[in-house]
């Protein structure tokens, strides 16, 4: 998470907006509260939502997200953002941004679903049906790779959790050893989100609704978005989701391999700067390490 810059204001949001999209400028604009470390967003009255990268990396997700969601969106059994405009770079906010139509609904970390059955079948049918686009010219996931090139920020999260009595350190040891055995992904690379966690899906009445940032969506290993069935599940919905994922033993056996590298490397790192983030990485390091 950037700490460099200071955050956008809604009295910056009004000029940007004012300056490139004169057409929104009568609208109401106050900040959305995130545990997201990419973008500050701001609602743009009651159907938009201004998106502002923290920092020229995070710039880049957003161009990532405009190139690509139009082609994916038609091809999810859910909703995800629709971008209405770009904003440019100028004087007053150096990088790009966007105004994405607002998806109702609340995030499911903070409002879990009340059908987690119907969750899993719902996500379950979205990682199958995202891995099904043409994956022509689309750019290297974010989280595709191998997550043995992540052991050293494992190794390192699992020392220091264990020496504050957080972790088992000769179980999660022992389960990191087990991981790595793991048989590698080595079929064409196919289309992920890379960031399939609970703050990023929204659940509307109950009900899993829609997807949101695809910064760091591209092409790669499948398991990764599985990590969604340690982060969020239970344990007896999480063959509901493999099922309709329509993902083989290896594949599955990476996902929770990556749900417990994740959690172990987000709850080490997020502990103090992001509790939302640390919480969702203990979860998911618990829950896969019992089941390893």
């Amino acid at each position: 998470m950037s700490q460099d810059a200071a955050a956008p204001d809604a009295d910056l949001v009004q000029s940007l907006v004012e300056a490139q999209f004169p057409e929104y400028c009568d609208r109401p604009i106050s900040r959305v509260e995130s545990a997201g470390t990419d973008n500050v967003l701001f609602r743009l009255g009651v159907d938009h939502v201004v998106r502002l990268p923290r920092d020229e990396v995070t710039a880049r997700y957003l161009r990532n997200e405009q190139r690509w969601l139009p082609m994916l969106s038609p091809h999810l059994p859910l909703d995800v953002p629709v971008v209405v405009g770009v904003g440019e770079p100028s004087a007053s906010f150096p990088l790009p941004w966007l105004i994405c139509r607002w998806l109702p609904g609340i995030d499911t970390y903070s409002e879990p679903p009340s059908e987690r059955s119907d969750t899993a079948i719902e996500l379950g049918r979205f990682i199958a049906a995202l891995q099904r686009v043409d994956p022509t010219g689309a750019p290297a996931s974010f989280r595709g790779t191998p997550l043995q090139f992540q052991e050293q920020d494992v190794l390192a999260g699992i020392a220091d959790l264990g020496a504050d009595g957080l972790i088992d350190t000769t179980a999660a040891n022992g389960a990191w050893r087990s991981i790595v055995d793991i048989p590698q992904w080595d079929e064409p690379p196919v289309w992920v989100h890379s960031d399939l966690l609970p703050s990023n899906i929204v659940v509307n009445n109950g009900l899993v609704s829609s997807v949101i940032d695809f910064g760091r969506a591209g092409v790669g290993d499948p398991a990764c978005d599985l990590m969604i069935a340690w982060t969020l599940l239970n344990a007896d919905d999480r063959p509901l989701l493999r099922e309709h994922a329509e993902v083989d033993a290896a594949t599955w056996a990476r996902g929770r391999g990556w749900a417990f590298g994740f959690g172990v490397m987000a709850w080490h790192y997020h502990r103090i700067s992001n509790p939302v983030l640390a919480a969702i990485g203990q979860r998911s390091a618990l829950e896969s390490l019992a089941e390893l």
